[in-house]
């Protein structure tokens, strides 16, 4: 029983780390634009397709474990390429749409989510992609669990990303930045921010770390698929909800929250039913945990609950 529990954390910390990523992208859009980036979804997906396509050209038919210069330059250059391409999403689709209703831009989101999708079909094809191993693959025994250097390098590289997104964001003149844009964007312009190019920030970290979520889920499950960003996209954004979207910790705490209930009720499943039921249904769980979460604390667990005079106290005048 022991080695079971233990086996299903590893499994839970290394599909949590991910949603962690792909939810920090949509929390930092939503806390400063109070917009859902609905193609933030497509964005992880293309990581996954370019840096597959950078490890084809720089490196060639990767056949084994890469060295750890190549495998950090292709991190880098994944997260440049898909942050300037949020940044170019957010000043065709987004800017010219910031006065308008709410409607407008998520419709705008919408449409440039489909734009992406078909568009790496077209040009990629539909056919799923096999992604090389990056790291050995060579099984870690522990205690009578078993899990890989793929599982340790995941989960080391999202909490150290979201520890430097936490100190940049606390600790930067820019994050300051960041922050007081997000609490009044007309104060923010008064004092002398720019607020364009403070969203253009946001726009850039965003949707990279939502590439390096996709180039690390493709190396853990070794395929990528122009459609894989649907459904992990939905369960991010149920992780954000649950954390509390808009709050940076609430996205890393839905993220882990989501993968330790969707791994353990996937796990105890088949125990449960007899059999009847097996761990191909482990999707409902994020979809169960954002109902219960828009029923009884919409705000998320470390969201803050905005009554109506808070929102008259807040706007901008």
């Amino acid at each position: 029983m022991t080695a079971f529990l233990l086996q299903q954390l590893i499994n839970a910390l290394t599909a949590g780390a991910i949603y962690a990523l792909i939810a920090l992208g949509y929390t930092m859009v939503y806390g400063v634009l109070k917009l859902i980036n609905f193609a933030h979804s497509e964005l992880f997906m293309l990581g996954a397709y370019v840096s597959f396509f950078l490890l084809a050209v720089v490196v060639g038919p990767v056949g084994g474990p890469l060295p750890i210069i190549v495998i950090i330059l292709v991190f880098f250059a994944t997260f440049s390429l898909v942050g300037l391409l949020g940044v170019a999403i957010e000043r065709v689709a987004y800017r010219p749409l910031r006065s308008s209703s709410r409607l407008a831009p998520m419709l705008s989101a919408l449409g440039m989510a489909i734009l992406l999708q078909n568009g790496v079909m077209l040009l990629a094809g539909r056919k799923p992609l096999v992604y090389p191993p990056i790291v050995s693959t060579e099984p870690i025994e522990f205690a009578g669990a078993v899990f890989t250097q793929k599982q340790v390098l995941i989960v080391v590289i999202a909490v150290l990303l979201m520890v430097v997104l936490t100190w940049f964001i606390h600790g930067t003149r820019l994050g300051i930045r960041i922050r007081a844009v997000s609490e009044s964007g007309i104060t923010a312009q008064l004092l002398g921010i720019n607020i364009d190019n403070t969203i253009s920030v946001i726009f850039f970290i965003g949707p990279g770390l939502g590439a390096i979520a996709g180039l690390l889920y493709a190396s853990y499950y070794g395929v990528a698929t122009f459609s894989m960003g649907f459904v992990v996209g939905l369960k991010a954004f149920t992780a954000a909800i649950l954390g509390g979207i808009g709050s940076i910790p609430g996205a890393m705490l839905g993220g882990f929250l989501l993968g330790l209930l969707e791994t353990f009720g996937a796990g105890l499943l088949p125990i449960l039913s007899g059999g009847t039921v097996g761990p191909e249904y482990r999707d409902i769980f994020a979809f169960l945990a954002l109902i219960a979460v828009l029923l009884f604390r919409p705000a998320g667990l470390l969201g803050e609950a905005v009554s109506e005079e808070t929102l008259v106290y807040k706007k901008d005048f």
